[in-house]
């Protein structure tokens, strides 16, 4: 993670993960979080780079990582999407993971 970069999400995954390989031949898994914002809705699009995630619809989550803009040719145009680069996925009710992580993330501000 980056000093400059860093975020804690909390929130319920609303579609079971995503895997896809890549043409370079590596994988990512792509994890559709829903959080809280001023009271509504949020949708935060969650990837995973090179480690396998067991987390299904439904579960809640705690997610550390950095954000990151991609850009990418689909259809003949370039087109970009902002995620969320995952250093940790805990889930919620594993609570001293999730102090664990958090910790970590808030070492990196100081």
């Amino acid at each position: 993670m980056y000093p400059s970069n860093v975020v804690v999400l909390r929130g319920r995954v609303t579609s079971d993960p995503v895997v896809r390989e890549l043409p370079s031949g590596s994988t990512v898994t792509q994890v559709e979080l829903t959080t809280a914002c001023d009271g509504a809705a949020v949708s935060v699009p969650v990837v995973v780079d090179e480690r396998p995630v067991t987390c299904l619809a439904g579960d809640e989550l705690v997610v550390v990582g950095h954000v990151r803009r991609r850009f990418f040719r689909a259809g003949g145009i370039t087109q970009s999407r902002t995620e969320v680069v995952a250093a940790a996925l805990v889930p919620a009710g594993r609570r001293r993971a999730v102090e664990r992580a958090v910790a970590k993330a808030s070492a990196l501000l100081e």
